[in-house]
């Protein structure tokens, strides 16, 4: 229910600026591949495999794709998959193994008709897609069963950097009360231009994102899930310079949530933007078919740039991340954009802001199920005091009807609580959540106070603000630091030299099966 009496003409402006924003970048994206997204078509039919030596694994999908120049991939690597198929017809493992081993070139193949490709790459693509549904279905079923709690999904992190650790840190969570299990991914594994293969037991500030251990905690949740009859959600990272491949992960092992954003990658990772831009677009497309719920980062704005005075830079990057999820054809009820409760607390009514901005949030974007993130900039070594910002967090969750909260705990800045604090973060949001359970309803905002107004202040900031970056472009406006604070240079910045154009008889047999929206 609308409580802040928004201008809704403005709202719909608000994202019909952001629809001219993400145009252009939509043209680049539509013209361009990278070796993330080659990659992701190999995964996709089933080679997720590593050849292993002494020196570790080296996953398939990168040695067959660093195969290839830029000639041939422009073409797509499933046009040479399928020839390969077509003058050997041999399964595709031993395929991969021939062409790692040298045994076929694939630069010696002529290149297919197009009809002759889809043919032979007719049963792989097929097969991969009913994966892709068939998971998404049993997800539906088992959600179905363990309907969303009264009041937001209790998110909790486990981040040991060991898998088997992590399994039990998450079942002792939801025990707990957490709805769900997000794993931390290990420091700077989003700068790594490839997935490391298997169980992992060792990370720093968190553990890999590979495709067993994602099945490892999938099975272990689904195992607990059963037990409490209560479905316990998984969620991990689909970003950095493999977002496609980890997308294509979390699809193939069930995954029900993948932190994905368009711009946060650019911002905080120094990432190229225009392989985050094409990336994330196939990304969202996988997603899109899984039925997995995407996760943005506009949180992080707030740990760069000052909550009061910049929020509007949160809202305007929600409109930019809706518009292009939605151009990959993502439904609301999948994006899930990310705030964060990071008001400085030095602030008189720091908390009445905060609740504005919650409120705000839910307002215009009603259907998506809004991550909303606790505080860390402003913590300090005083963990009472912290712990009192965690509560005063859960209650403006709890009263402006948030979805999904990561539940703050003292040592959250560290990035790997110890369990005792993850423990008394539940058993907090576990009281708060069901003593204010229908708080939210009670309440009607006075129309010229100062919550609503600070409302209607920030969305007419943000509507300046998508304004006056239309004038010069969604690139532009990122190479001069328009949000938070970080300006990136557009061809600077890791993996650039992964993006290339593609052909005109480029071929991605996902794209055209899996489709988008637009």
């Amino acid at each position: 229910m609308a409580k802040l009496n928004l201008d809704r003409d403005k709202v719909d402006v608000c994202r019909e600026l952001a629809s001219a924003l993400v145009h252009p970048v939509q043209k680049y994206i539509d013209l361009h591949s990278t070796v993330s997204i080659e990659r992701s078509v190999l995964r996709l039919m089933g080679l997720t495999g590593a050849l292993k030596d002494e020196n570790g694994n080296y996953p398939l999908a990168n040695l067959i794709v660093d195969k290839m120049d830029r000639r041939q991939l422009s073409l797509g690597i499933a046009t040479w998959i399928g020839a390969a198929k077509l003058k050997y017809d041999a399964p595709l493992e031993v395929l991969a193994t021939r062409i790692i081993q040298g045994k076929i070139n694939l630069a010696d193949l002529p290149e297919p008709p197009p009809e002759a490709i889809r043919k032979v790459l007719l049963s792989p693509v097929s097969e991969a897609i009913k994966r892709i549904d068939f998971n998404r279905k049993e997800r539906e079923r088992l959600r179905s069963r363990s309907p969303f709690p009264r009041g937001p999904m209790k998110y909790v992190i486990v981040a040991t950097g060991n898998i088997h650790e992590d399994v039990k840190q998450a079942i002792a969570a939801a025990q707990n009360g957490a709805d769900v299990i997000a794993v931390i991914r290990s420091t700077a594994q989003s700068l790594l231009d490839y997935v490391p293969h298997g169980a992992t037991t060792e990370g720093y500030g968190g553990t890999y994102a590979t495709q067993e251990n994602f099945k490892i905690m999938r099975s272990a949740l689904n195992d607990l899930s059963q037990k409490m009859n209560r479905y316990i959600r998984l969620c991990n990272y689909s970003s950095g310079l493999c977002m496609p491949e980890i997308a294509v992960m979390g699809a193939q092992e069930s995954l029900d949530f993948l932190l994905n954003d368009a711009m946060y990658g650019i911002l905080f990772r120094d990432i190229n933007m225009k392989r985050t831009f094409v990336d994330q677009f196939f990304s969202r497309v996988v997603t899109a078919r899984a039925g997995i719920v995407i996760q943005t980062g506009e949180d992080n704005y707030l740990t760069t740039a000052d909550a009061f005075n910049n929020h509007h830079q949160v809202l305007a990057s929600h409109f930019i991340n809706e518009q292009f999820a939605k151009n990959a054809g993502m439904r609301e009820e999948q994006i899930g954009l990310g705030h964060a409760f990071e008001m400085d607390p030095a602030i008189e009514d720091s908390f009445l802001f905060e609740v504005a901005m919650a409120e705000l949030v839910r307002d215009i974007f009603s259907r998506h199920p809004i991550k909303y993130m606790p505080p860390t900039l402003h913590k300090e070594g005083d963990i009472f005091f912290s712990h009192v910002l965690d509560a005063l967090f859960n209650l403006a969750g709890c009263m402006t009807n948030q979805a999904i909260q990561l539940l703050g705990m003292p040592t959250e800045a560290i990035h790997n609580p110890f369990l005792m604090d993850r423990f008394s973060s539940i058993k907090s949001a576990n009281y708060i959540f069901k003593a204010a359970s229908s708080l939210g309803e009670e309440i009607q905002f006075n129309a010229n106070g100062k919550l609503a107004r600070r409302a209607r202040t920030v969305l007419d900031q943000t509507h300046e603000y998508l304004l006056k970056i239309k004038d010069m472009g969604l690139m532009e406006s990122i190479e001069r630091g328009f949000f938070a604070e970080m300006p990136r240079p557009k061809d600077g910045g890791r993996g650039l030299d992964g993006v290339f154009q593609k052909a005109r008889r480029y071929y991605n047999p996902f794209l055209e099966k899996l489709g988008s929206s637009r």
